[in-house]
């Protein structure tokens, strides 16, 4: 698994922080998922995402929303997916960043997201057999998350 450090230098004695490496999901459905909960409440996104993972609200895909059908209740967009999987893990980064910032002496109910940034991650090779000894390759993607809070005032 690989090790890397935080995109941003952010220093400060408001902000917390939170980063998972290899995330078995996919990638373009973390980055829209990043572009939606930057600069909202943690505590709002985390209700908002257990919404997502019990599909009663849907995430707005704005860049990868290629034959991505309408979903009803967004507002100001149209095309949007319910991604579960990487809301599962999202839930779970929010609520160690929250621990993190509630460790820091934070106040966890003015924390607003800051950073939050996703990043394609190693891509594990396999292959698919397939009839008279050929083979097809496929691989299983992963993601690199990062989340950054600061107290808001």
């Amino acid at each position: 698994m690989a090790r890397t450090g935080y995109s941003l230098k952010m220093d400060g004695e408001k902000l917390a922080r939170a980063k998972a490496n290899e995330l078995p999901c996919s990638p373009k459905h973390s980055i829209e998922i990043c572009r939606f909960i930057k600069g909202k409440n943690t505590k709002k996104a985390i209700a908002y995402l257990e919404d997502v993972i019990a599909l009663k609200k849907a995430i707005p895909f704005k860049r990868f929303n290629m034959d991505v059908a309408h979903k009803r209740g967004l507002e100001g967009w149209d095309a949007g997916r319910y991604p579960v999987k990487a809301s599962e893990y999202f839930v779970k980064l929010l609520q160690s960043v929250e621990k993190n910032a509630e460790y820091s002496g934070l106040d966890t109910e003015k924390l607003e997201i800051v950073v939050a940034s996703a990043n394609r991650g190693r891509r594990q090779r396999g292959i698919f057999p397939r009839a008279m000894g050929r083979a097809t390759p496929k691989y299983a993607e992963s993601v690199n998350v990062e989340i950054v809070v600061r107290e808001a005032d």
